[in-house]
């Protein structure tokens, strides 16, 4: 099959496309290589998939439809897996503009185009911050989400209410992807794992915010990655009956929780990280960030059944995991710039 990954670049997308082109898949990797965090880290990511022959990339905007069109035209996708978006939920308080370009009329633009070419199945990457200040724990895919507390949560609700017009007016079968704190090698330079390691490493300390209370269902990417690569075959179908249910739909519409189902305190994954580096993180304690939510638990017995599948990387394993990529490539990294 013929698959469009946007944002093959990022993080997730990276490690997903890298996937479907070990599988043999042909892959169309769309990505605007913008520089929320360092370029370089996305250039090296990039570099590892141009070599795969069934790969070919294009640097651009979602935003950009004649340019998108002309990849739908000429490549006629059987899968869409969107997860180019501008991500980060601190810095949509700074800048929401980006966040409806992106994350909304991106959106809109690869919904038209999957429509218009009859794609065969939708992913879409959204998020837990959409349940913001619900408080019942786990949080589960059937609970209602119209209290959002950041402009990133309100562009991937925003999302998931389009996915499914789409899915209702014209059977384009969508799944929604609702992740849940994402980690691993090749993260994103401003995740916790990441800042918190480089902090530690340089002597410098750490922040804590809600003085060190959160708790976060922490989700190994290769895990992530298994996830959706079962989904791809998994078109949704719609339920015969007349459902009342956010998470799905007489259209075929669903949306999963991702995530670990096994929240973790901040202060537990800091130690698996002191003890990987063997070396103490100096801790500041601060009160909890506005668009922040003190803990994130994900109730996901709903998508395990429908893949046969569940994480099978603990918390210490996936830490270590990191940490090892994370020195490698620094070490790589200053090599480069002395030569």
């Amino acid at each position: 099959m013929v698959h469009i990954v946007t944002g093959c670049a990022g993080f997730i997308g990276f490690h997903l496309t890298k996937r479907l082109l070990e599988d043999g898949e042909q892959v169309i990797g769309i990505d605007n290589m913008n520089d929320y965090y360092d370029a370089s880290l996305k250039k090296k990511r990039l570099e590892k998939l141009l070599p795969y022959e069934q790969f070919s990339f294009f640097q651009m905007n979602l935003e950009e439809r004649e340019g998108l069109e002309k990849i739908f035209d000429t490549y006629e996708p059987d899968v869409v897996v969107n997860l180019g978006a501008q991500a980060g939920v601190r810095y949509s308080l700074e800048n929401p503009q980006s966040y409806v370009d992106s994350n909304v009329t991106g959106f809109l633009n690869i919904l038209e185009l999957c429509k218009k070419h009859e794609v065969k199945h939708l992913i879409y990457a959204s998020s837990s911050s959409v349940y913001g200040l619900n408080t019942k724990m786990p949080f589960q895919t059937k609970d209602a989400v119209d209290h959002p507390i950041s402009i990133y949560a309100a562009t991937k609700r925003t999302n998931e209410l389009f996915a499914h017009t789409y899915s209702y007016l014209y059977k384009l079968p969508t799944t929604g992807l609702r992740f849940f704190t994402v980690y691993g090698p090749w993260g994103r330079p401003d995740m916790a794992l990441y800042r918190f390691t480089e902090a530690i490493v340089q002597g410098k300390p750490i922040q804590l915010y809600n003085y060190g209370n959160m708790k976060r269902d922490f989700t190994y990417i290769d895990d992530i990655v298994e996830a959706i690569i079962r989904l791809i075959p998994l078109a949704p179908v719609g339920d015969e009956k007349e459902v009342q249910s956010p998470e799905k739909s007489t259209a075929p519409f669903r949306i999963y929780n991702i995530g670990n189902n096994q929240p973790v305190k901040l202060s537990e994954f800091i130690e698996a990280i002191e003890q990987k580096l063997g070396k103490k993180a100096m801790k500041q304690y601060l009160p909890l960030q506005p668009g922040d939510v003190p803990e994130t638990y994900a109730d996901v017995e709903d998508l395990y059944e429908k893949i046969g599948f569940r994480p099978q990387t603990s918390v210490n394993e996936g830490v270590q995991k990191f940490i090892d990529w994370y020195l490698a490539y620094h070490t790589d990294q200053t090599r480069e710039e002395k030569n």
